[in-house]
């Protein structure tokens, strides 16, 4: 029954909509850098992709247990990155990462996003 309840709320959220709710679950991103990527952000796909660049340790085991709880709510696919790791690799550029909060910012959606709110 969660199942199907969690795929219901997920398929009605936006990318910018799952940006606002993650940031509300997961106060311990302050400490990270937080960003959407993949297809999620044009609209299709059936889950978020999530970059999260930042320390390792305590702080990224309390985003850990975060996310799970944010998690039981929508389809989320999280991948961590040391800040060493995302500079080497330039996955921000190279995926077309948009940061959690420009995303959850009413006014300020990025051109992926745009077309999304019009949906709505």
């Amino acid at each position: 029954m969660g199942t199907v309840a969690r795929d219901a709320r997920a398929s009605l959220m936006t990318a910018c909509d799952a940006a606002r709710y993650i940031l509300e679950c997961c106060k311990s991103l302050r400490e990270f850098e937080s960003y959407m990527f993949g297809s999620s952000l044009l609209g299709i796909g059936n889950d978020f992709d999530i970059l999260i660049v930042g320390p390792c340790g305590e702080p990224l085991s309390r985003l850990k247990t975060e996310f799970q709880l944010a998690a039981s709510e929508l389809p989320l696919d999280v991948l961590y990155m040391l800040p060493a790791e995302a500079e080497v690799t330039e996955f921000v550029a190279r995926e077309g990462c948009i940061p959690l909060a420009q995303l959850a910012a009413p006014h300020k959606m990025p051109v992926q996003a745009r077309g999304l709110a019009d949906a709505e």
